[in-house]
């Protein structure tokens, strides 16, 4: 599926069920999470790929909701080593991704990872909000030639632009053996608004990084100014509780909403208290799909079953008291009732101070073709 660079959403917004490491290291708990992807109508579920030695240090220690929800006195390290799959465990998720009918994609965390999964031959890669200013795997993501979706969560606009920056100049320098410098950054950035490699290959997701997320940190208008401030297409990557702030974004113009899941939301493990369970992704991925038929065109015009409407809720000019034949039109004998099958109450003022042309009694609708001018 592709993803549109208009800012406006004008193809189906591509859903994707964050599985993340909610499989707690268990591939048969992965797969399982593909079956339930799959019935909840996600368009791709999500993993996360890393070799926990390459991403932290020893000494790393666990962000606050993490402390909340694994053992408070290990480091990350220990934590993320009992959340790794293999490249094997991958494979498998592939294919049942593929017998599912649903796309398969991964975070990668490091290079290794990422040159593996791009040796399965994902179709696509999600760059995770921690590495928006890690500036040489943003080049070796773009030297992938694969679309890409940037995460956004805990950057300033100047670094999105600087991620971008990164991203473009690798376009145009696909070969390994050139290095940037800065200058060659800062130039990129003059050119972001109008790169059309950007705008059609790279997706970029608001994100507010913290789990659950505060509602009033969310800042969805967020989207608008990065999509005019870079012409890519935009989404949204929700960490909220609940669908709504999700299906919000749909109807302000995302292109891709991304959200995690989780088989149980009391398991052990950093993400699961903050996920949302297959029923509940059923239901946002229903909602959101009625607010894309709901968003319709731009223009304002009556629908099919408001026309077989109109003459039932719209009202006609008809007396409000007996008129006599060659009496005139008056605010005393003239008023609005419904069906709307008459004279429209615009031509109200029109009629006043006119002669009838024939008599009425009270409440009989007026006619256009009863008057000469009509």
């Amino acid at each position: 599926m592709a993803l549109t660079s208009d800012i406006v959403n004008t193809l189906p917004t591509f859903v994707i069920a964050e599985a993340g490491v909610n499989h707690n290291g268990d591939v048969e708990r992965a797969l399982a999470m593909v079956d339930a992807a799959a019935q909840t109508g996600a368009d791709a579920i999500k993993f996360q790929t890393f070799i926990a030695s390459e991403l932290v240090t020893a000494t790393a220690v666990k962000a606050d909701y993490q402390r909340q929800t694994t053992d408070p006195a290990e480091t990350q390290l220990p934590m993320l080593q009992s959340l790794e799959l293999g490249m094997d465990d991958f494979a498998r998720l592939m294919d049942r991704c593929a017998a599912r009918d649903i796309e398969f994609i991964s975070t990668p965390f490091d290079p290794i990872s990422l040159a593996r999964l791009t040796a399965l031959g994902v179709r696509r890669l999600k760059i995770a909000s921690g590495d928006l200013t890690n500036a040489p795997l943003l080049v070796q993501f773009a030297r992938t030639g694969l679309p890409l979706i940037l995460s956004t969560g805990m950057g300033t606009l100047a670094e999105v632009e600087g991620a971008l920056a990164a991203i473009a100049w690798a376009f145009q320098h696909p070969d390994i053996a050139s290095t940037p410098e800065d200058p060659a950054f800062r130039e990129e950035r003059q050119g972001l608004q109008s790169n059309a490699r950007l705008g059609q290959e790279v997706t970029v997701l608001h994100c507010t990084t913290e789990y659950p997320a505060p509602f009033a940190e969310i800042n969805l208008r967020a989207m608008d100014t990065l999509g005019q401030a870079f012409g890519c297409a935009v989404g949204y990557s929700d960490h909220t509780v609940g669908i709504e702030v999700a299906i919000a974004a749909v109807a302000r113009g995302a292109t891709v909403i991304e959200k995690h899941f989780t088989l149980d939301r009391s398991l052990p493990g950093p993400d699961h208290a903050a996920s949302i369970t297959p029923d509940e992704f059923s239901a946002m991925t229903r909602s959101i799909r009625n607010v894309e038929t709901a968003l319709g065109s731009s223009t304002k015009t009556p629908g099919a079953s408001e026309f077989r409407n109109a003459p039932i809720a719209r009202k006609s000019l008809v007396a409000t008291a007996e008129i006599a034949a060659g009496e005139r039109f008056s605010t005393a004998n003239l008023g609005a009732k419904r069906p709307g099958k008459g004279l429209s109450p615009t031509r109200y003022w029109q009629l006043l101070g006119t002669m009838a042309e024939r008599s009425y009694l009270p409440g009989e609708m007026i006619r256009p073709g009863e008057l000469n001018d009509a």
